[in-house]
């Protein structure tokens, strides 16, 4: 049984390592498909690397309900450490879930096992948060969409192999949709849902 005193640490400077986090993400979102390196530091429980510890660390509270795949819940140490260090309810219906932390994506459940908004309130929509092998390695990706000047490329190994064909959902699905922030260590990319993800030369 983990105690308190065992769990890892959270951020050592909490206001300047959540300001300089959520920089980050926010500049990943407005130009998706970059790398931005998260600077802040943050004790990690295990199977939680360190880029999904310091976004959870800044944008989860009590109102924000997190679901956890299989591979996050193998032990109790994530879901302790988020209730302690961010009063995230932990919840077992991934339809109204406002983050998923994803592990293992080759794994991961059909999109519509989660929130896609709706029309008056899209931003009530589950955001992915997938940790990857690679940022930098692996195939080739196009991206097209706000905030990109003509496309951008990824190269990244995402899992699943079928991830491309499940995010087209969000061009029907516009203005909900699902949001996907990719994590690898320190390191991370959004595809928001205004992106268009393509095979590159497909």
């Amino acid at each position: 049984m983990t105690t308190v005193a065992e769990l890892p640490a959270g951020f050592a400077d909490k206001v300047l390592s959540a300001q300089s986090t959520f920089r980050s993400v926010m500049d990943a979102m407005a130009r998706p498909g970059n790398v931005q390196r998260i600077a802040a530091v943050a004790g990690t429980p295990d199977t939680m690397m360190r880029g999904t510890a310091a976004i959870a660390l800044t944008l989860f509270d009590h109102d924000t309900p997190v679901w956890l795949d299989a591979r996050m819940s193998e032990t109790a140490h994530v879901a302790k450490w988020l209730k302690f260090h961010t009063s995230a309810p932990v919840i077992a219906d991934s339809s109204i879930s406002s983050f998923a932390l994803i592990g293992d994506p080759k794994d991961l459940p059909a999109l519509d096992r989660f929130a896609f908004g709706s029309n008056e309130y899209p931003d009530r929509s589950t955001t992915l948060i997938l940790q990857v092998d690679s940022l930098t390695q692996g195939p080739a990706f196009e991206l097209r969409g706000p905030g990109i000047d003509g496309t951008a490329i990824l190269q990244a190994s995402l899992q699943p192999h079928d991830l491309l064909e499940r995010l087209s959902i969000n061009a029907t699905l516009f203005p909900r949709g699902i949001d996907v922030v990719l994590v690898h260590d320190d390191a991370i990319v959004a595809i928001p849902r205004t992106t268009w993800l393509s095979a590159r030369g497909g």
